[in-house]
């Protein structure tokens, strides 16, 4: 069983402590134990009420009505809840991932994201919920407040689901453009490039997809055999400067296409030069604008 403190709680659910300290001396909305030293502290149990008490408060309840449910009913009409009305649903969704993702329960995660699939649709969603969610866990888990099975159980789930939606588009003809995708060596957060996958593959691009920890040298051969017209990689931890320049320096020299696209960790593409046929993607939609996507899109759409 994990223990939060009344901070730790307030870094999931996105609500200050002072605010549960109220609820808590008002409603009556959590329980917390109290150590030898007496300090509040908190179990997965009161975590997961106070994330769906935050949830079902951004489709209007009152708090104050919430606070005096079971546990029980706050999970019954989370889960019963097919339609959602307001207008910022976000915080919904990624409250209640966490919350399903802490406890391990595939059936509600799998469920809530299919709500948010419907809401958004899938580019939507990883822009609103998947993104965000993905930051917030990874800062929880660098503060050793997320344990790692459950970033691993959250991450994979996510990443079947855009395998799954890649899987069911249509295959790209041979005269489109050809991207080589990969993350270097040392490199494991495979969902940004995984959704950058996605996109490429619905702009009608084709991919060479070869994934996470990839070493520079070997990737010679590959981008020699194979020829691109782009490549894309993402950078995620912070890395020496020097070696990243050292490594697209290297790159540069044997590929031949139009252009080296960088993304992902901002402070350190930033502070590197690279050549002139490479570019830094800053955000999603830096993608889908190179790749034109929303006028692709439209064109289907007239067709």
């Amino acid at each position: 069983m994990n223990l939060f403190s009344i901070s730790q709680l307030a870094q999931f659910s996105g609500i200050k402590a002072h605010t549960i300290r109220i609820w808590e001396q008002r409603y009556d909305a959590l329980k917390p134990e109290r150590s030898e030293g007496n300090t509040r502290y908190y179990d997965d149990k009161q975590l997961r009420r106070l994330l769906n008490i935050v949830s079902l408060m951004e489709q209007g309840h009152k708090v104050s009505q919430l606070c005096s449910m079971s546990d029980e009913t706050l999970f019954s009409m989370i889960h019963d809840s097919g339609r959602i009305d307001s207008s910022d649903t976000a915080e919904y969704y990624i409250s209640q991932l966490i919350a399903a993702g802490m406890s391990f329960d595939s059936g509600h995660f799998e469920h809530i994201l299919s709500l948010s699939f419907s809401a958004y649709g899938i580019r939507e969603t990883y822009k609103t919920v998947i993104y965000p969610l993905m930051n917030r866990i990874g800062l929880l888990w660098a503060s050793d407040i997320l344990p790692t099975t459950s970033e691993h159980f959250i991450s994979n789930i996510f990443h079947q689901k855009l395998s799954a939606a890649i899987d069911s588009l249509p295959l790209p003809d041979s005269t489109k453009k050809t991207w080589l995708l990969f993350l270097p060596e040392n490199e494991f957060h495979e969902l940004p490039l995984l959704y950058a996958n996605f996109l490429i593959r619905l702009s009608g691009h084709k991919v060479i997809y070869l994934g996470s920890n990839v070493p520079i040298k070997s990737l010679e051969s590959a981008v020699i055999d194979t020829r691109p017209d782009y490549l894309l990689m993402f950078l995620i931890h912070f890395d020496l400067p020097e070696q990243i320049q050292k490594d697209i320096e290297g790159i540069n020299e044997y590929f031949s296409g139009d252009k080296i696209y960088l993304a992902g960790n901002h402070k350190l593409i930033t502070s590197i030069k690279y050549p002139q046929n490479a570019a830094y993607l800053a955000s999603v939609l830096d993608i889908e604008r190179v790749l034109g996507l929303n006028e692709v899109l439209n064109n289907n759409l007239s067709r």
